[in-house]
């Protein structure tokens, strides 16, 4: 039995489900170890492209071989043909139960083709939490934050999509137009006294769960804590009060 397999019990974890601890690490044994220090306190994981270049998909399987649920944040975007053999490619390995795909009408459509039968759930990207309304005009889009996600919101429940990921500022919006079963995935969660870092668009754990999200997704307030453990459990006691 692996030193990660022998931390995690396999009972039931009292862990609140919609808590979704980034695993924004540079190797898989760092991920691991903060796995195990944050023992039955989390039971939903996010891997993204750093971890995926170094092992990701293998720890995804290892980790909901032991109960745990995975969050793939790997923003498929590409032509159809190539997104839709990835998302069927993903799939078939039954180890993310969250996958992301760009919020693009064809991207989208692509994806949910690709899941065929399978019971994972696919999340259209909005707008980065990272960015604002400055910088996507910057980037030559004449829309808001808020605008241009009300925009991908409709698209992605016209193409099927099971959710988005949305920043906290927004998330009411997509629960607006989701509605009640709709997936409303927010990153840039930052508890009272944590720096923004780059989050442009960010809010406390409570004030994002009465905005409409579903599913919280925490980094660096965990991750980068002298006490991850302490830290998720102290998430946790605020999301259960909202």
């Amino acid at each position: 039995m692996s030193a990660l397999a022998a931390q995690i019990p396999e009972t039931a974890m009292p862990a609140d489900p919609r808590l979704i601890v980034a695993l924004d690490v540079p190797t898989v044994a760092e991920a691991e170890a903060l796995v195990e220090r944050l023992g039955d306190s989390v039971g939903f994981y996010k891997i993204g492209l750093e971890l995926l270049a170094t092992g990701g998909m293998a720890l995804a399987r290892r980790l909901t071989d032991q109960g745990l649920s995975v969050f793939a944040d790997w923003k498929l975007h590409d032509i159809g043909n190539t997104v839709e053999r990835a998302t069927a490619a993903i799939a078939a390995t039954g180890a993310c139960a969250f996958l992301t795909v760009h919020g693009e009408p064809q991207v989208m459509a692509a994806a949910v083709k690709g899941r065929g039968a399978s019971p994972m759930k696919l999340l259209a990207v909005t707008v980065l939490t990272s960015l604002g309304d400055q910088d996507l005009t910057e980037m030559g889009y004449g829309f808001t934050a808020a605008q241009l996600v009300e925009r991908r919101v409709r698209q992605a429940v016209e193409a099927g999509l099971d959710g988005v990921i949305s920043s906290p500022h927004e998330a009411a919006i997509a629960r607006r137009i989701g509605g009640e079963g709709f997936l409303v995935v927010t990153p840039g969660i930052r508890p009272a006294g944590s720096a923004l870092g780059d989050q442009a668009r960010a809010a406390g754990p409570a004030d994002a769960l009465r905005n409409g999200a579903s599913h919280l997704v925490v980094g660096r307030p965990i991750n980068a804590a002298d006490n991850p453990r302490a830290a998720a459990e102290a998430i946790a006691a605020e999301m259960a009060g909202a």
